[in-house]
């Protein structure tokens, strides 16, 4: 139990910090546009910058991590990240930024492969599904802490000393690391090192190419699409469907937000008392489908949407999971870090589409169809389990109708 714990302080600490950085700068737009004079469009672009990078470098460190250990990759991935984020804060111009956020999102690439390669090494099976969601709750903790935080160290130290002093959170982090390095175990050892160097390129490429991974990347997608559509698009559809005012839309997404913070912890224990995965997810998202349906049909009240959405969030956060156990279930030994590298890409994926989609569908005047896409998209999940599930028996049943008689 303390080791569990500990690894999970210190994995769900840099993890917290990772996110805290993906929204570290928006709070200060107001203040960036001023002093550097650019535009909002021109300050997007380093956040999209910062996502782009991490989601371009995410697939090469998945296999740096099962090439070269996880724990390392992870130390340096601190580093490179703390390190820039730092010099952000000194930086002179506003080109200079855009360098400066690409190598931070290139530091941050390393987190998902790295952390669920060392949480599959260094937690007790028994442990693992509170793992998972343990550490994505801590993700959603670095989102929460960013806004408030950012603005109180503008209000002390400026702008600049505000990035600069968040850079150093990476290095604290770093040093905790370091001090109880000892406690993150690697599913990468000397011993088998050297077959993992000589191994195929297209050996690698092919495992993610298999009938399960696949799917589950497309899993990836369809959650992030759905996520993004509630979390951007909710608020506006809710305004321009039911005509709930903008304030009260406003606290339904709160609502949805929490709940899907308490989903994600109530997720891991689920997933340490079962292994029926697939059914869990089915009901949920089956669930999740039906109320979809009935906000974009029904004339529900205000205060019954808001419990609506709370549901919603509570059952798409509890399978987070079981999805990534999934992914463990279907992940040979030693390709932790490359499959999850890889399925985790599918979130920037879906993230990249879902404004566009469902800003056409606002565009001409459409929000009903922004709920019924988005129950599209949780049936389309439902389905997508249950190939996985089929994808996973043909490739059990597949070696042993291979066998040749021992006589």
């Amino acid at each position: 139990m303390r080791r569990n714990v500990q690894v999970l302080a210190l994995i769900g600490s840099g993890h917290a910090v990772s996110h805290f950085y993906l929204l570290a700068l928006p709070p200060l737009f107001p203040l960036l546009r001023d002093q550097l004079d650019v535009g909002y469009a021109a300050l997007g672009l380093l956040v999209t910058l910062f996502n782009v990078a991490t989601g371009a470098a995410q697939v090469p460190a998945g296999f740096l991590v099962d090439r070269f250990g996880a724990r390392r990759l992870l130390l340096l991935g601190l580093a490179i990240m703390g390190a820039a984020m730092t010099t952000l804060g000194f930086a002179p111009s506003y080109g200079l930024m855009l360098v400066l956020v690409a190598v931070a999102g290139i530091g941050n690439s390393v987190f998902h492969p790295a952390d669920y390669a060392i949480l599959s090494a260094s937690v007790d099976r028994a442990w693992l599904g509170r793992a998972f969601g343990i550490h994505t709750f801590t993700g959603n903790i670095g989102f929460m802490l960013a806004p408030g935080g950012m603005i109180a160290l503008t209000a002390l130290l400026g702008w600049r000393g505000a990035l600069s002093v968040a850079g150093l959170l990476a290095f604290a982090v770093l040093g905790a690391m370091l001090a109880c390095g000892h406690l993150l175990r690697d599913d990468v050892t000397r011993a088998d090192a050297g077959q993992r160097r000589a191994a195929a390129p297209t050996s690698a490429r092919s495992l993610l190419l298999t009938a399960p991974i696949l799917l589950l990347f497309s899993f990836y997608v369809l959650n992030a699409m759905f996520t993004s559509g509630v979390q951007s698009f909710s608020v506006t559809a809710l305004n321009g469907l039911h005509g709930i005012d903008l304030a009260f839309a406003n606290i339904i997404l709160t609502a949805f937000l929490i709940a899907a913070s308490a989903g994600v912890l109530l997720g891991g224990m689920v997933a340490d008392h079962t292994d029926r995965y697939v059914v869990v997810t089915v009901g949920a998202f089956g669930t999740v489908a039906g109320l979809m349906l009935a906000v974009a049909l029904l004339p529900l009240p205000a205060v019954v949407m808001l419990g609506v959405f709370a549901l919603v969030g509570l059952l798409q956060g509890s399978v987070r999971s079981s999805r990534d156990m999934l992914v463990r279930k279907v992940t040979p030994a030693g390709a932790t870090g490359r499959v999850f590298a890889f399925v985790m890409t599918g979130l920037n994926v879906g993230g990249a589409i879902t404004p566009v989609l469902f800003g056409l569908l606002l565009d001409h005047g459409a929000p009903q169809f922004v709920f019924l896409l988005m129950a599209a998209f949780a049936v389309a999940v439902t389905g997508i389990v249950v190939l996985v599930q089929w994808a996973i028996a043909a490739q059990s049943t597949r070696p042993r109708d291979r066998q040749v008689p021992a006589e």
